[in-house]
């Protein structure tokens, strides 16, 4: 995968997602599946899965930060 774009964006939200669902899963003590809700529902995801804003280039850390 050369560029990335709205189309193949996807490809790329799940190790995000799971990198940080890790982070919020062990810092409150929730299950995993849990954490997983929490990330897909929130505000930083719904950024994180639109490509014009970039946020797919941040790292887990700095996307936990803002979640």
């Amino acid at each position: 995968m050369s560029e990335i774009t709205q189309n193949n964006l996807y490809l790329l939200l799940p190790f995000k997602v799971s990198w940080v669902a890790d982070m919020l899963s062990a810092d409150e003590h929730i299950s995993t599946i849990e954490a997983i809700r929490r990330v897909y529902s929130s505000a930083m995801y719904k950024q994180l899965e639109q490509e014009s804003t970039k946020r797919w280039h941040e790292g887990p850390v700095s996307l936990y930060q803002t979640l």
